[in-house]
């Protein structure tokens, strides 16, 4: 029988790797005429096409759902939807306000945020690290740089999910059209509030700046509530399920192995899972020509479970190399906030760590993960924990 892919098939989504396995066995680009995408699932093409922006574009957006792919992307997604010369001038702005200074100096702040929801957890005992912790921090760090205060926060973190939770159609109820909106506005007041009195924050900084219009600011905003908050909640809950499931590899993250611990999650079940390009031009792969105007759909999560770079891709191994990995991205795309998730991730796994004993249980049957969308994870992950 051959292959078939479907990203929307729940069973698919639970467990994508099987499929992935024989799609860069037996059909390496693989095209799914019903839902009209051709995907790419090997680590050498995936990469190459991550770095080829000018045949591969992502002036419609990364989303592979049909709702959120067009010219109108760039809305909410600012750069990620953009080609040079567009997304070179925004991101070299973007870019100035979002230093390795500034991120680093983030670290004490991060450190007490995640201390404060260990402690809670740790009080009751059984909570959701999913949805108490690994979604709430990084939430707060972006809140953190963008000057939300946090009474707003939890009504900014309800209003975004918007962004990253389209139904299988790719359609956007008119719920979620209003919060988008809603939220479209806030952000509006937030730049006019810098611009009349500015402070030491991501948003001032980029006010003061001076390049950008207060909707491309807006848009920057978006990116960052949805994308730049989501990846690293899908990370710190994969790394807490995966070494749960693997003791050894939990005694060695336990141990100090945190950088590692991070990485191998990173790895092995990649968030940023998958992202669209349109074709400009007729590109052949493994004897296959793909016209024009094609939406192809680049597996990172495969690429990252490719058995001809990574020995036994399917085995938790935090002593393996990574540094083949692309999980975030390849070429001018390279996930700008990149750095940031890695501090988050140091910094609450220590934490966790230091605050928590390492034989912490998890409630397998009441896990649940994401629908479909680019980014990968959990959205309900029950633990029960004892304090070190």
């Amino acid at each position: 029988m051959d292959v078939a892919y479907n990203p929307y098939d729940p069973g698919v989504n639970d467990d994508p790797y099987p499929v992935y396995e024989r799609l860069r066995s037996e059909a390496p680009i693989y095209h799914n005429a019903e839902l009209g995408f051709w995907a790419l699932s090997r680590h050498a093409d995936v990469a190459a096409a991550l770095g080829d922006s000018a045949r591969l574009s992502s002036d419609h957006g990364p989303m592979l759902d049909p709702g959120a792919w067009g010219p109108q992307a760039r809305t909410y997604l600012s750069f990620v939807a953009m080609d040079p010369p567009e997304h070179t001038r925004m991101r070299a702005i973007v870019s100035r306000a979002f230093t390795p200074r500034r991120v680093a100096a983030l670290e004490p702040m991060i450190r007490q945020i995640a201390r404060g929801y260990i402690e809670e957890g740790l009080e009751r005992g059984t909570f959701d690290f999913a949805r108490d912790f690994a979604a709430k921090l990084p939430l707060d760090v972006i809140s953190e740089l963008m000057g939300v205060p946090p009474s707003d926060r939890a009504d900014v973190r309800r209003k975004s999910d918007v962004l990253v939770n389209y139904d299988p159609d790719g359609k956007m109820s008119d719920k979620g059209l209003k919060s988008l909106l809603s939220l479209g506005e806030y952000y509006a007041s937030i730049v006019a509030d810098r611009q009349a009195a500015p402070r030491d924050d991501l948003v001032s900084a980029l006010v003061g700046d001076g390049g950008l219009s207060v909707e491309e600011i807006v848009a920057f905003l978006f990116l960052l509530i949805g994308a730049g908050s989501e990846t690293t909640t899908h990370l710190l809950s994969a790394a807490w399920y995966w070494a749960w499931r693997n003791p050894a590899q939990r005694a060695a993250a336990f141990g100090g192995a945190i950088a590692q611990w991070a990485e191998e999650s990173l790895r092995y079940d990649t968030p940023a899972h998958g992202l669209a390009r349109r074709l400009t031009e007729p590109i052949e792969w493994h004897g296959v020509l793909v016209p024009a105007g094609a939406k192809v759909w680049i597996l990172i999560g495969s690429a990252n479970r490719d058995e001809s770079v990574f020995p036994d891709p399917d085995l938790y191994d935090l002593g393996r190399d990574t540094s083949k990995a692309i999980s975030f991205g390849v070429g001018r795309h390279y996930c700008l906030g990149g750095p940031l998730a890695r501090l988050e991730a140091r910094v609450a796994l220590e934490e966790l760590t230091k605050a928590v004993s390492m034989d912490y249980d998890i409630d397998q049957e009441g896990i649940r993960r994401t629908v479909h969308t680019n980014v990968r994870g959990m959205l309900r992950l029950p633990t029960t924990v004892t304090p070190a």
